[in-house]
């Protein structure tokens, strides 16, 4: 059994027709989505339909859910929430309610976008001293105590990472299809970085005892995200989608 994993899509269609192409060029029929895909300057609405035309099995990110809950006064303090809300539209906006936080199927695959307690908080990196690093085992343990799927798929970091628990769990994280880079002040001012524009996901290949995951990088027209970024005022965006690092 094959099945893709994909993660922050960030209303970069024009990413995730790539990587809709790479996946059904390799015949998996399965597509995890691990939420964050409409908040952006890119194209949400067109998002969400390619979405649905595919059919993923998806769950809710903080940022779908910061979309969903977002007070007038956020809308307007925030230009890329409010095109982002209103490009969407109500249609939308009941769809993303609908959807859970976590999911889990045949007891096997775990969904979830950052950690069951937090789904802003990152499951695998540590940023308590505004650097990045990995968790210990220990830490990442206590975080997923209450799961019991042998497989862990945990998105929000756009970092792509294996990792394997002393309890045996395989902890995936896709990275990002639509955003290679950004800088966040919260909960410290960090950044994450890439350093490439392609958009990246996983495949899980499982076999009787036998697993295999690969991440996958896909090239793709990042200048028609840029341009359409800085048609939206968002010069941070349209640098880090060309370049897969942060705006100095």
């Amino acid at each position: 059994m094959q099945i893709a994993i994909i993660s922050n899509i960030k209303s970069n269609i024009y990413a995730l027709q790539e990587v809709i192409k790479d996946i059904r060029n390799r015949n998996i029929e399965v597509v995890l989505n691990l939420g964050d895909m409409f908040y952006g300057p890119i194209e949400p609405r067109a998002t969400y339909e390619l979405i649905r035309e595919n059919k993923f099995i998806n769950i809710c990110g903080n940022q779908d859910r910061e979309i969903l809950e977002s007070s007038l006064v956020q809308l307007e303090e925030n230009p890329t929430l409010r095109y982002a809300y209103e490009d969407l539209g109500d249609e939308v906006l009941y769809w993303i309610q609908d959807l859970q936080f976590e999911k889990i199927i045949g007891g096997t695959y775990y969904m979830i976008h950052g950690t069951y307690f937090d789904d802003s908080q990152y499951l695998l990196e540590d940023i308590s001293e505004g650097s990045i690093k990995l968790r210990s085992d220990e830490d990442i343990i206590k975080l997923t105590d209450n799961i019991e799927a042998p497989f862990i798929f945990c998105g929000h970091s756009h970092l792509p990472r294996i990792h394997k628990l002393s309890s045996g769990q395989i902890v995936i994280n896709p990275g990002s299809v639509g955003l290679q880079a950004y800088e966040d002040e919260l909960p410290t001012k960090h950044k994450m970085e890439n350093h490439t524009p392609d958009a990246a996901y996983s495949i899980l290949t499982v076999e009787e005892n036998q697993y295999s995951v690969e991440q996958v990088r896909v090239a793709y027209d990042f200048e028609k995200a840029a341009k359409k970024a800085e048609e939206n005022g968002r010069e941070d965006w349209a640098h880090a989608l060309r370049t897969g690092k942060v705006l100095d």
